[in-house]
C-alpha cells in the first residue's frame, strides 16, 4: 500500500448526503476514517458498508466518550478509535466479514435456544489450543455452541490470579500456543458452529505489563495509566468505603511501590495494578486490543471486572454510572468494525444492580449483550439446601425486567467461588434474617451440619462480617461425591436394606443435579457448564500442591478433565455416564424448543407448594412451564395453576410423557398434580 495515496474526492465519498440519513459526524473523525480508507484496497461498496455503520453507531460512540471525557477530548478520541476500527475492517478475513453480515441480519443470534455453553481452563480441559480442536466432537455431544476458554493471554509469571493478571494482551500463553494457533482454533470452531469466548481484563494489568514497566521507568504517559499517590492521604479517604476483595491474602486496596515512589491502586492483588479509565488513552489501548482479538476470530469478549473500572470517592467504586459509558463505546465500536462480536459483562453484583449491565434507561440496548445471572445460581443452591423455594421465588420475581436486546448467562457454578448474595430485604420479605441465612448456606455447603452431604471448601473467610464463600465442583457440592463413596463401600457384609438405602441416596443426588441443570437450561439465556461438571468430577484433592495455588481453595473446583471419565461418559452405570447423558439430553431437548428463546422473559409463578418452583414463559409459539421439586419428597402443583398457564395435560418435553394424573383433573379446581422427588418438568404447549 502507498502511504501517499490521495484521499477520496467529494464525488467518491461514501458518507451519506441525504437530509434524512446523514448523521452529524465531526470533520476530524471523517478525515481520520477517510485517510485509512484511502490507503486500503476496499471497493466502494465495502467502504460504504463501513461508513454507513459509523453513521448508525457514532451517536453511541460520541455519547459514551463525552460522558467519560467531555469535549473536545471526546472528538479527538473518537477520531483515533474509528481510524482503528476502519483499519480492522479493511484487514478482516472474508470469512469473518461473512459472519459479520450474518450476525447483522440476526442480531439476537446469541439468544437462540441452541446456544449452550461450556467453560474451562484450556490446559485443564485439553492441554493446549491444538488439543481443544481434538475435543470439538466431545463438545458437540453436549450440544455446545459457545466455548469460554479461561484466560488465554500471557499472564505474569508465578501467581497470576488464575490468569487475570495479564502481562501481554497481544500474545497467548506460550504453553498453550500462539496467536496463529488461536486463529486456527477459532476457524475450526466456527466450522462446527461454536463461538469462542475469551476474557478481556479491563480493570487492571499485571505489574509486569509493559505499561507498568514503562511507568516504573518514569515515563509520565504511562504513569498516567495508573493511580499513584505519594502518601496515604488519598488512599485512606478511599479506603473508608472500599471493601476488600481478597481479605485473606490481599488486604487493603493500595500497595506501596518503591520504584513508583507512591501507593499504587491494587484492588485485587498487589501485582494487579488498576487502570485509570478517566484517561482516554486507556480507551484507545483497549479498542486496539479488541480489534486485534476480533480479527483472530474471537466472537465473545468477557469484560472482566468491568464493575470496578471507575473510581469515585465516598463509594465502593463498583458500578459507577460511567462504567456503562465505557461499555457503550466498546459495543458501538465492535458493531462498526466487527459486528459478529458480542460483549459479556462480568459483574457479580447485588441482585438490584444486575440489570444495569444488560442496559437500563439511556443505556438500554447499548451496553453488554450478556451478563451473569449470579442471583439465579445463588438461589438454586439456597433452594437445594433449605428444600424451600419461597425466598428464590420472591427474589427472582422481584428483579426488574431485562431488555429483550440482551440476555443472561445462567449457571450453577463457574470457575469462582459461590458468594452468598442474599439480599437482606429479600430475606426480610419472606420472614428470614439475611445474615443468618447467609451463615446457614456457608455452613451447609462446608458440611458443618451432620445432615449435609456437601463437600465444599471455604474461600476467603472474613472474620469481621463472618462472610465465607464456598468453592467446589457441582458433584461435590450437591452430595454426589459423598453418596458415591458410600455406594463404593458396599460389599458382601452390607445388609440388603442398607445397600438399597445407599443406592437410593445416590440416585437422589443425581436427580438433584439434573434438577439444578434443568433450571438453568430452562430459564432462557445461555446455560454454561463448568468443565468437569458434565462428568460429575469431584473436588481435586491435590488442589493446594501446585505452586501459586496453596492459599486459593477455588482450585479444588477446577480439576483437570479426567480422561478415564471421558472414555466412560456413555456408560450410565457410572457417575460420569449418568451425569453426561443427563446433560446431553437436556441440551438436545432445549435446542428444539423455540419457547426457550432468550428474548422471552421467565416469570416466576406464585408459590403454591414451598417445595416446588414453577416458572412460566409466554412465547408466541406456545407456553413453557418449568416445574421443579427441590425436595426428596413427593410434592404437588395445583391443576388449576397448570391450566392457567395452558399446560394442563401437556407433555413433559424432557420425558415425552404427560405428568401423572394431570389429564384427569380438567375442571377440578382443587385437584393436585403430584410431583416426584427432585422432578424437573418442562411442560410445553405448542401453537404450531
Amino acid at each position: 500500500m502507498s502511504a501517499s495515496k490521495p484521499a477520496p474526492s467529494a464525488s467518491d465519498s461514501t458518507w451519506s448526503t441525504g437530509r434524512d440519513t446523514a448523521v452529524e459526524i465531526p470533520d476530524e473523525v471523517r478525515d481520520a476514517v477517510d485517510a485509512v480508507l484511502a490507503d486500503s484496497q476496499l471497493t466502494r461498496s465495502e467502504r460504504e458498508i463501513l461508513t454507513t455503520r459509523i453513521e448508525r453507531w457514532y451517536p453511541d460512540v460520541s455519547d459514551g466518550l463525552v460522558t467519560l471525557y467531555g469535549e473536545p477530548i471526546a472528538t479527538r478520541t473518537a477520531a483515533v478509535l474509528l481510524a482503528d476500527a476502519a483499519r480492522t475492517y479493511a484487514e478482516r478475513d472474508p470469512e469473518l466479514r461473512h459472519l459479520d453480515l450474518a450476525r447483522t441480519l440476526d442480531p439476537t443470534w446469541i439468544q437462540d435456544p441452541s446456544r449452550i455453553g461450556y467453560a474451562g481452563y484450556t490446559e485443564r480441559f485439553a492441554g493446549d489450543l491444538r488439543g481443544v480442536i481434538d475435543r470439538i466432537p466431545y463438545l458437540r455431544e453436549l450440544g455446545v455452541s459457545y466455548l469460554h476458554l479461561m484466560p488465554l493471554l500471557t499472564p505474569r509469571p508465578g501467581d497470576s490470579d488464575g490468569g487475570y493478571a495479564v502481562a501481554d494482551y497481544r500474545s497467548v500463553r506460550p504453553d498453550l500456543g500462539d496467536m496463529d494457533d488461536l486463529a486456527d482454533l477459532t476457524a475450526e470452531l466456527r466450522r462446527n458452529g461454536i463461538s469462542l469466548v475469551i476474557d478481556l481484563v479491563l480493570n487492571h494489568v499485571a505489574a509486569e505489563h509493559e505499561w507498568a514497566e514503562r511507568a516504573r521507568a518514569g515515563e509520565q504517559r504511562y504513569r498516567d495509566y495508573f493511580f499513584i499517590y505519594p502518601d496515604r492521604t488519598e488512599p485512606d479517604e478511599y479506603e473508608k468505603t472500599l471493601p476488600e476483595i481478597f481479605p485473606d491474602f490481599a488486604p487493603g486496596n493500595f500497595t506501596w511501590n518503591d520504584e513508583m515512589g507512591g501507593w499504587v491502586w491494587t484492588t485485587f492483588n498487589s501485582f494487579q495494578w488498576d487502570l485509570n479509565w478517566r484517561n482516554p488513552r486507556i480507551m484507545e489501548e483497549f479498542v486496539s486490543i479488541i480489534m486485534n482479538l476480533a480479527n483472530k476470530g474471537v466472537e465473545v469478549l468477557r469484560l472482566d471486572a468491568i464493575a470496578f473500572t471507575i473510581k469515585r470517592k465516598g463509594t465502593d467504586c463498583q458500578g459507577q454510572p460511567e462504567v456503562h459509558a465505557i461499555t457503550e463505546v466498546l459495543r458501538a465500536i465492535t458493531r462498526i468494525a466487527t459486528p459478529a462480536v458480542d460483549l459479556k459483562a462480568e459483574a457479580i453484583v447485588a441482585p438490584t444492580e444486575l440489570l444495569q449491565y444488560l442496559g437500563q434507561g439511556k443505556y438500554t440496548g447499548k451496553v453488554s449483550d450478556l451478563a451473569y445471572h449470579n442471583s439465579l445460581m445463588v438461589q438454586i443452591w439456597s433452594m437445594l439446601a433449605t428444600r424451600n423455594v419461597t425466598l428464590a421465588a420472591h427474589a427472582l420475581g422481584a428483579l426488574p425486567v431485562e431488555p429483550n436486546t440482551a440476555t443472561w448467562i445462567t449457571y450453577i457454578r463457574c470457575h469462582d467461588d459461590i458468594g452468598w448474595a442474599i439480599g437482606d430485604a429479600d430475606a426480610d420479605a419472606v420472614g428470614l434474617n439475611g445474615y443468618w441465612h447467609r451463615v446457614f448456606l456457608a455452613d451447609w455447603y462446608r458440611a458443618a451440619y451432620p445432615m449435609s452431604d456437601a463437600r465444599g471448601l471455604v474461600f476467603q473467610y472474613n472474620p469481621v462480617t463472618n462472610d465465607r464463600r464456598i468453592a467446589g465442583t457441582a458433584a461435590s457440592l450437591i452430595g454426589i461425591e459423598t453418596a458415591a463413596e458410600a455406594v463404593e463401600g458396599i460389599d458382601e457384609s452390607t445388609p440388603a436394606w442398607k445397600e438399597e438405602e445407599l443406592r437410593t441416596w445416590l440416585e437422589e443426588r443425581f436427580n438433584a443435579l439434573r434438577l439444578a441443570n434443568a433450571i438453568i437450561y430452562g430459564w432462557g439465556g445461555v446455560p454454561v457448564i463448568w468443565s468437569g461438571d458434565e462428568l460429575g468430577q469431584f473436588n481435586d484433592p491435590n488442589w493446594d500442591t501446585e505452586p501459586g495455588h496453596e492459599s486459593d481453595s477455588r482450585w479444588s473446583g477446577r480439576p483437570v478433565l479426567d480422561k478415564g471419565r471421558v472414555e466412560r461418559r456413555h456408560d450410565r452405570s457410572t457417575v460420569e455416564g449418568r451425569v453426561f447423558s443427563d446433560l446431553a439430553h437436556l441440551g438436545e431437548v432445549r435446542a428444539g424448543l423455540p419457547q426457550l428463546s432468550a428474548d422471552v422473559r421467565t416469570v416466576v409463578a406464585p408459590v403454591d407448594d414451598e417445595g416446588v418452583l414453577v416458572t412460566y414463559r409466554d412465547h408466541p409459539r406456545g407456553s413453557f412451564v418449568g416445574v421443579y421439586n427441590v425436595t426428596p419428597d413427593w410434592r404437588s402443583v395445583p391443576a388449576w395453576r397448570l391450566a392457567e398457564y395452558g399446560v394442563l395435560g401437556a407433555v413433559d418435553a424432557l420425558t415425552d410423557t404427560v405428568p401423572s394424573d394431570s389429564t384427569t383433573l380438567e375442571g377440578a379446581g382443587d385437584g393436585q398434580v403430584p410431583v416426584p422427588p427432585y422432578a424437573a418438568w418442562w411442560l410445553v404447549r405448542s401453537t404450531d
